[in-house]
């Protein structure tokens, strides 16, 4: 991208803003909430629209000036409900985590029972998590895994829904390989008259793909962000049964925030275009396609992945098999040009900073035009790195090899 203005304003930041885009050229991207978006999407981010404040709703506004405005975010919105067959859509949530503070707000009072997943067996910090603010501000009771397959036990979860009576169940993950069977958690929550909310933030472009099963017909309310998987621009959205309209824009604005960023709502537009074309539905098998491939080639060298493989873009590899921490594996991978994020394992011994595991995703390097031969690749450069993470010239020579395979697949900038 050309950054004209920017080099002639302000060198330095040019600068820097040059040798983060040289480095991921050059370097690899396993970490599976990482995407690179589409040059439209880049662009979009940039427009005069970053200029306007739009504090309300498509014809409902505070401020003057906004009927150029309400067509875009009126645009998103009807691009989503075709990507997500979804009744009502807000399009304006800033992130992730402010949106499911949103989602909470309309549905909750303080102090209410929710029912989430733990956070060590593939949760989120914002589904209750005792430093979040979800978990400070509801009373959280938790499932999680089957400590012997790693998949989520349904019959576990509807007997600490039987016993708690939470107000809603949360379902959704940010470390969890495998399908969520939705209706069950719904049949469950029907069962106790609970709400059922999904953060489905890691799985929308699976879902918008036509790769894994769609909660939004069948949940109360829906959140996702849009910059993993969607490949879109950093930001969120929340999508609901129309009856929770009302209670859900009320969350967001005025009671989680104040105007939207209309620049990022215009990116977010452009990315659902991308992701109702035929051509997103292919990138997303691909994603698929890719992170079993590397499972695979993981399970083969003697790692172990929590539940045995993955049904979506990530896993989370076990390193305590190889007698390593997350934190060594992050080390030695970021010396040969490869970026992973650490992640705790279902009931782990270690501490959340320097974790038994690493999470791995393949949305980014898909976008590259990486196919299966490359992942096994991947996993062999990994796999040597390790067991030469001591010797800083063996490193160095990976490093050379990742380099050369970026090249020749680069981002996309056309």
């Amino acid at each position: 991208m050309k950054y004209d203005h920017l080099k002639n304003q302000d060198e330095q930041v040019f600068a820097i803003v040059e040798r983060e885009e040289q480095r991921q050229n050059e370097e690899i991207e396993l970490i599976a909430s990482e995407n690179y978006v589409t040059p439209a999407v880049l662009e979009a981010m940039a427009t005069v629209l970053t200029n306007k404040y739009s504090e309300g709703y498509p014809g409902h506004r505070y401020y003057g000036g906004n009927y150029i405005i309400d067509d875009i975010e009126n645009l998103a919105i009807e691009r989503v409900k075709k990507l997500f067959d979804a009744e009502h859509v807000n399009v304006q949530p800033l992130s992730g985590s402010p949106a499911n503070a949103a989602v909470y707000m309309a549905f909750l009072n303080p102090g209410d029972k929710v029912l989430g997943l733990k956070l060590d067996h593939g949760g989120h910090l914002s589904h209750g998590h005792s430093v979040n603010f979800s978990g400070r501000l509801y009373n959280f009771v938790q499932y999680g895994v089957n400590p012997e397959t790693g998949i989520i036990d349904m019959d576990e979860v509807r007997e600490i829904a039987l016993r708690e009576k939470p107000k809603m169940i949360v379902a959704g993950f940010s470390a969890y390989s495998r399908e969520i069977d939705w209706q069950k958690f719904k049949d469950i929550a029907d069962e106790i008259g609970a709400y059922t909310f999904a953060d489905i933030a890691h799985i929308a472009g699976l879902i918008a793909g036509k790769q894994l099963k769609n909660p939004v017909p069948i949940f109360d309310v829906v959140s996702t962000t849009t910059h993993k998987t969607l490949r879109g621009p950093r930001g969120a959205i929340i999508m609901c049964k129309e009856k929770y309209a009302k209670q859900v824009n009320s969350a967001v604005f005025p009671g989680m925030q104040g105007g939207p960023h209309d620049h990022i709502t215009a990116a977010k537009a452009v990315a659902f275009g991308e992701a109702l074309k035929p051509e997103f539905i292919e990138y997303a098998a691909q994603i698929i396609k890719n992170a079993k491939t590397m499972a695979a080639e993981f399970l083969n060298l003697g790692y172990r992945i929590v539940s045995g493989g993955t049904d979506n873009h990530l896993m989370v590899v076990d390193l305590s098999s190889k007698g390593l921490a997350g934190k060594e594996a992050e080390i030695a991978w970021e010396k040969i040009g490869i970026s992973v994020s650490r992640s705790t394992i279902p009931n782990d011994p270690n501490p959340p900073m320097n974790p038994s595991g690493v999470r791995l995703g393949t949305p980014a390097i898909t976008t590259r035009g990486m196919k299966e031969a490359e992942m096994k690749l991947i996993v062999s450069l990994m796999d040597k790195a390790l067991m030469n993470k001591d010797d800083e010239i063996k490193l160095a020579e990976l490093k050379e090899e990742i380099k050369k395979m970026c090249a020749q697949f680069p981002i996309p900038t056309k």
